[in-house]
């Protein structure tokens, strides 16, 4: 099974997006939801199965109400971590460590 944890980091401020709400995703069903932390980092506590999944971050950006990454899950590597670089009009997205 897979964990999976998030940042958002807000590039035109420089700091972390603290309490941006999250939703976890897979095939239209919400498997979880939170909210990041001071640091703008949320850990889903819970195993992925393998398959499509979807971050869906309620950003609310002048342009951008929510930014949805869709990202597959195969089991390995045993954790995935994919964070957000926002700015007003553009995101940027990748797989972390």
């Amino acid at each position: 099974m897979t964990t999976l944890s998030t940042h958002v980091l807000d590039a035109e401020a420089g700091r972390p997006r603290v309490a941006v709400p999250v939703r976890l995703e897979r095939d239209g069903e919400v498997l979880a939801e939170g909210v990041t932390d001071d640091d703008g980092r949320l850990r889903f506590a819970r195993d992925l199965a393998p398959g499509v999944h979807r971050l869906v971050f309620e950003v609310d950006t002048p342009f951008y109400p929510e930014v949805i990454v869709a990202f597959r899950v195969t089991g390995d590597p045993p954790h995935l971590h994919v964070p957000i670089l926002l700015s007003p009009f553009a995101f940027t997205t990748y797989r972390g460590s």
